[in-house]
């Protein structure tokens, strides 16, 4: 069993549940975390099997009865090489399990990545997590990507970062939320002037 453990932050960005989804299942208690001291505070952390169900929930199981539910979120987390799990007997229902496994697995190596990619020094960009050996912010690229520019338009912009780079910053920043997000971001007038030019256009 792997021992690995996530908050519930990242346990939304990679089943891609909403997070408040992932905080009521936790509170309904059809989930149950492990408590562990962080600091001065306790919090709470989900293994991987508990994202698995999860990522379950986001495609689909949260229509099931509660009771179906909780019967595979304790199929799956008892079970962690389970392929399927049977709803009723005789197997005339069957929720696979083996391919949503594997997308977390894809999704904890891309959420690895993300970690790898990024550093956060006090002295730079106010401590906020930047692109390692840059000074971008990966927020700012997040919020890019939000806004609705292209990846070409921020590479072209940004020629210090890759593809990979610029496709991992939502599930860097939605795996990883700042506390107390400042209402102004401090790059706002220093967006590359080919992505600003073409944003205008766009507006126009």
């Amino acid at each position: 069993m792997n021992d690995a453990v996530y908050t519930p932050a990242q346990a939304s960005a990679v089943a891609d549940l909403p997070l408040k989804a992932v905080h009521k299942l936790i509170d309904g208690r059809l989930i149950r975390p492990k408590r562990m001291k962080v600091g001065r505070e306790f919090q709470r952390f989900l293994s991987q099997e508990q994202l698995v169900y999860l990522r379950l929930e986001a495609e689909g199981v949260r229509l099931l009865p509660l009771s179906t539910r909780r019967e595979v979120a304790k199929a799956v987390e008892s079970s962690p090489e389970i392929d399927m799990v049977c709803l009723s007997e005789g197997s005339a229902v069957m929720i696979q399990v083996k391919t949503v496994r594997l997308e977390v697995e894809q999704q904890l190596l891309r959420l690895k990545a993300a970690q790898q990619m990024t550093t956060s020094d006090p002295e730079v960009m106010h401590g906020m997590p930047v692109y390692r050996n840059t000074r971008i912010p990966v927020e700012l690229v997040a919020d890019m990507l939000a806004d609705g520019v292209s990846v070409e338009e921020i590479l072209e912009g940004y020629p210090a970062l890759d593809r990979s780079n610029v496709e991992l910053a939502p599930l860097f920043v939605r795996a990883f939320p700042r506390r107390g997000r400042p209402s102004q971001r401090p790059w706002a007038a220093k967006k590359p002037a080919r992505v600003t030019r073409h944003a205008g256009a766009l507006a126009g």
